[in-house]
């Protein structure tokens, strides 16, 4: 059995470990308030640009163009959103296994873009080829950075060297449910099928100024709106799910505390007992 002495100074331990564990918490909440509202106000607009861009592919049916057909390289470009720490539960981890454990997908096929500390150390653990890394950019993410990052990913696409480009993220549902979400961006993948489909493709469209030049105009703010959006769930998500795993680590940090509590007074009652029966057994000797 443990001494008193190790008991209280474990006690002491996990007090200051709880201590901790709870303004990390209040600072996650905060952060979250911020981040949620700044995806909820930015979701319908994404939203509406997916759904648009979709309508209008469904619409013209076939068409020859460089973003609609896939590349003739084998590569696969991949976008990863993680965090720049840790402490957050899964949030990192089940966005990385995406990738590395994604059956379809082999190792040397797969050029990362990593946006997050933990993503850049876990792919160069695995010896995935990056090809780029930025951490300031899931801080504080805007528009421009994602337009950068897009402009990128179209000329590597453009100029041949992938053939497919992807995007890793955590999608922000509410406080507690966050998704990890693996989306294809380029060649556009066209969405929806039934009835509702067939009356789209039946209906004309004319393009003003001609189908290539609208969708070189249209797609690239299309890839560009994904990842901003991505970014702004991203963050959202990071912070749920540190509020969540800092809420658990104190709830079980005040378990271990109330368990230590036990024990030390357990063994406290051993040590008074112990010296009453050598006082006691002592004065029947001297009697």
């Amino acid at each position: 059995m443990a001494s008193m002495r190790d008991i209280k100074r474990r006690k002491s331990s996990i007090q200051g470990t709880q201590q901790i564990t709870k303004a990390m918490k209040l600072v996650s909440t905060v952060k979250l308030q911020r981040a949620r509202t700044n995806a909820e106000r930015s979701k319908d607009y994404f939203n509406c640009m997916y759904d648009t861009v979709n309508s209008i592919l469904r619409r013209v049916g076939h068409i020859e163009h460089r973003y609609l057909t896939q590349g003739t390289s084998g590569k696969k470009a991949v976008i990863v959103i993680t965090s720049n720490r840790g402490l957050a539960g899964g949030y990192n981890s089940n966005v990385i296994k995406l990738i590395t454990r994604n059956p379809e997908w082999k190792k040397e096929d797969l050029v990362i873009y990593c946006l997050g500390n933990k993503g850049r150390e876990a792919f160069h653990r695995g010896g995935y080829e990056i090809k780029s890394s930025d951490s300031d950019i899931v801080e504080s993410p805007v528009y421009v950075d994602a337009m950068k990052l897009s402009s990128q990913l179209l000329k590597s696409f453009a100029d041949g060297e992938v053939g497919e480009i992807y995007l890793a993220y955590t999608s922000f549902k509410n406080t507690v449910s966050h998704v990890p979400t693996l989306l294809r961006l380029l060649p556009v993948e066209v969405s929806g099928e039934g009835e509702e489909q067939s009356r789209e493709a039946a209906a004309i469209m004319n393009f003003e100024p001609e189908d290539v030049e609208a969708l070189d105009m249209i797609i690239p703010k299309y890839v560009t709106s994904l990842i901003y959006g991505a970014l702004m769930e991203s963050v959202a998500s990071e912070n749920g799910a540190r509020m969540q795993a800092m809420d658990n680590a104190t709830s079980n940090a005040e378990e271990i505390i109330s368990d230590l509590a036990l024990k030390y007074n357990r063994a406290r009652q051993g040590s008074i007992t112990q010296e009453l029966t050598e006082i006691i057994a002592g004065a029947e000797a001297l009697g």
